[in-house]
């Protein structure tokens, strides 16, 4: 008994020194391999976890995480990694670190961009902020239509947007919508406006200076029922970055149509835009097409009959 216990301990410090270089040099999935079996947890235990957190991950997910398969990039496998640290009893930000660091070779493939370890950190802290807010993951409404209108200003910054939203309620009691902006990089989201224009009024408004996430309670005057239908209307005033270079819009799950338009001022006109897709924010963009510049509106637009899960977005180029 005694000679099993030594191999086993041996073993065990093993694995211990196996995890403890994996987090220091990565990659993710060598680190979240290593973590498993120094845990010594089966993939059905750790789901099991994760389902604790309120976290939904397959197993076969897990699988190609651990192989390097595959990398977790929607927000609720963001998510799942952060409970993964917990679970494992990993040092926080450990694996969020390497996942990053791991994408980070992309950014110059994508220089208008923002990097991956910014996505990563605002959906962090986006995430912080909806809890803050008790803002479940599709607030109870179904998108039938989205109109959104960027401003470009004169310095070609993104001065500001407003947004005109069709719902249908998916469930009884609601009675708000919870919007997010994401400013570009350097921006003061404390120094942001929000403005309900019509059918709603404002609320709560929560920031994260350091990734210039805000998010903003829209507060409806009714509570609506199982299928009711609703519009409304609202802007955040930005203006507090350099030059804007794109607007991107990401959507968890399918909806309605989403139509985008960016106005540019008169002073304030790119050379060339074009439109663009992402199935998430480490996969690369796709679906690019070249936008003609409205010369009277200085304007140019997309529109998406039927959104899916992923990213949509126009950019623009200033010389």
């Amino acid at each position: 008994m005694r000679h099993g216990t030594q191999h086993a301990d041996v073993a065990t410090a093993e694995l211990e020194t196996e995890l403890e270089t994996a987090l220091r040099v990565g990659p993710f999935h060598v680190a979240l391999r290593a973590a498993i079996a120094a845990r010594g947890l089966p993939l059905q235990r750790v789901q099991h976890h994760l389902t604790r957190y309120g976290v939904k991950v397959g197993v076969t997910s897990l699988s190609y995480w651990q192989q390097g398969a595959r990398r977790p990039q929607r927000p609720e496998s963001l998510r799942a990694v952060r409970a993964l640290e917990e679970i494992l009893q990993l040092p926080d930000e450990s694996l969020i670190r390497l996942l990053a660091a791991a994408e980070e070779r992309t950014d110059a493939e994508r220089p208008a961009a923002r990097s991956y370890r910014s996505l990563i950190e605002a959906s962090g802290a986006l995430e912080e902020l909806l809890a803050e807010l008790d803002s479940p993951a599709d607030g109870g409404l179904h998108a039938i239509g989205h109109h959104e209108r960027v401003l470009i200003g004169a310095r070609r910054e993104l001065l500001g947007r407003d947004s005109h939203h069709i719902v249908r309620a998916t469930k009884d009691g609601i009675d708000r919508y919870v919007a997010v902006h994401h400013g570009d990089p350097g921006c003061a989201p404390e120094e942001m406006t929000v403005r309900a224009l019509e059918n709603c009024r404002t609320g709560r408004v929560r920031w994260h200076h350091g990734t210039g996430v805000l998010v903003a309670e829209l507060l409806f005057d009714t509570r609506l029922r199982t299928g009711d239908t609703f519009l409304f209307r609202y802007a955040v005033e930005d203006g507090t970055a350099g030059a804007s270079t794109e607007y991107v819009r990401g959507f968890s799950l399918s909806g309605g149509q989403y139509a985008l338009q960016v106005r540019f001022a008169e002073n304030a006109v790119p050379v060339r835009c074009h439109r663009f897709t992402q199935h998430s924010a480490a996969a690369p963009r796709s679906g690019r097409q070249e936008l003609a510049l409205s010369g009277r509106h200085r304007s140019v637009h997309m529109v998406e009959p039927r959104v899916r899960s992923g990213i949509v977005g126009i950019g623009w180029d200033w010389e």
